[in-house]
């Protein structure tokens, strides 16, 4: 779990604050890291019912942070749909690090 553990870290430390569009392309990468980082840990027997509840927080964050890069929404709607979206993404993380 250590090496998890560390990535998981790592995941968390990267989480970008403001909605950018580079930044929009880091957090769909850590998600995607993330939820490889989460199967990992499913396959060890030790977490594997553990883990399967933080599965279901990744598709509502990958919506979120989509709805975030729409070109018809203002930029307040735009960095308040990218906070919500790393908000979720740090506490589904800290979760994970958790167990």
């Amino acid at each position: 779990m250590n090496e998890n553990h560390e990535k998981l870290r790592d995941l968390f430390n990267r989480i970008p604050r403001r909605h950018t569009p580079d930044n929009v392309k880091e957090i769909y990468s850590i998600v995607d890291a993330y939820e490889d980082v989460l199967k990992e840990l499913e396959a060890d027997e030790r977490y594997g019912a553990e883990v399967n509840p933080l599965f279901d927080t990744l598709d509502p964050i990958r919506a979120t942070i989509k709805k975030s890069n729409d070109n018809k929404a203002s930029k307040k709607v735009k960095d308040t749909l990218f906070d919500e979206a790393s908000g979720a993404l740090k506490d589904s993380i800290e979760a994970a690090m958790q167990l």
